[in-house]
């Protein structure tokens, strides 16, 4: 048998010998490359005396990489029984600083983390189960009490949920409820991509890992009625907005017409343009139509924007304004709405 870079088998000599092969129903892709997992480690900051939890570590190629790195623990976090004997080869190797925790990542307690650790800063590094990344990264950025018990988060994704997670207001398309919670609790960015051959099996899909680092002091908010909010109004996003919050604006009391229009809900606008505009006149149905189609194609320029159809939002672009100028010329009044 040959030997790695660390002393221990190559990664792919340990899955065979421990008949680790990857299962979709446990959401597996493994990483053989050692210069690859040691590069995610040093992506984790500094390891000296930090205790890292890692999250389906597999044959334990993050696992090797963040030990050689100078970590000073590892709690490994593990429910492929299979994995174990691999597992155990690396505590062997590294005496005392690996613990494995055999069992589900999303039912282990912070606060089982944190007595493991030892006193050690605690932070988190992994390739996640991509089943159960979502939920994980969520139970983490709404953890209580805040500031949290983990330092950093270091973490891999599937690129188009990467993307959600660091998404801004303006990245419509991405922009959801992971990244309301992340942007307000953490500060979060892509580190890199890693393309679908890295794993095994290979992905139909690019990966990324990405880093949040928490907030010490976050705006001013409480998170169960944010989290609330943000699964009501995220749930269901074909819904429009006022019908996707009226159960949640209803269960508190809340006056979700005045709260939508304060937040600049475009509904309230066009309302009020059809209220002020009283169709009067020989052009009376010319503009009407007009004002109709303006908004269509106010609609349609930022559904395509949405989806990045560039050429199409240009062309609804262009059209929005040779309109409106028509309608600022056949109607003046309708200035005094902007």
């Amino acid at each position: 048998m040959s030997v790695a870079v660390d002393g221990l088998p190559p990664l792919r000599e340990v899955a065979a010998a421990h008949g680790l092969h990857a299962r979709k129903a446990l959401g597996q892709n493994f990483l053989f490359d050692l210069n690859l997992t040691r590069k995610i480690a040093r992506a984790a900051g500094p390891l000296q005396g930090v205790a890292v939890v890692e999250v389906g570590p597999g044959p334990g190629g993050l696992t090797r990489a963040l030990l050689s790195e100078g970590a000073r623990k590892v709690i490994a976090i593990e429910r492929d029984k299979r994995a174990l004997g691999a597992l155990a080869e690396i505590g062997a190797h590294w005496p005392g600083r690996l613990e494995v925790i055999e069992g589900d990542a999303l039912r282990v307690a912070p606060a089982t983390l944190t007595i493991k650790a030892g006193g050690a800063p605690l932070r988190i590094a992994a390739n996640l189960p991509y089943n159960i990344a979502t939920a994980l990264v969520a139970g983490w950025i709404e953890a209580e009490p805040w500031p949290p018990f983990y330092d950093r988060l270091t973490l891999m994704f599937q690129r188009e949920v990467a993307r959600r997670i660091v998404a801004t207001p303006a990245e419509r398309a991405d922009y959801g409820r992971l990244a309301v919670l992340a942007g307000w609790r953490t500060e979060a960015r892509i580190l890199f991509d890693v393309a679908p051959a890295a794993f095994t099996p290979p992905p139909k899909v690019t990966s990324s890992l990405i880093e949040l680092i928490p907030r010490q002091r976050p705006k001013p908010c409480d998170a169960e009625t944010l989290s609330a909010l943000t699964k009501a109004a995220f749930g269901q996003r074909r819904k429009m907005l006022r019908q996707s919050l009226k159960a949640f604006a209803a269960a508190r009391e809340l006056d979700l017409p005045a709260l939508l229009a304060a937040a600049g809900d475009k509904s309230a606008w066009v309302k009020s343009l059809l209220n002020f505009y009283k169709p009067t006149g020989p052009l009376s149905g010319v503009t009407t139509v007009a004002i109709l189609i303006w908004l269509c194609l106010w609609g349609i320029l930022e559904w395509r924007w949405e989806q990045k159809t560039v050429a199409i939002g240009g062309i609804c672009a262009a059209a929005l304004l040779l309109l409106g100028l028509g309608l600022v010329l056949t109607f003046p009044p309708i200035v005094d709405l902007f």
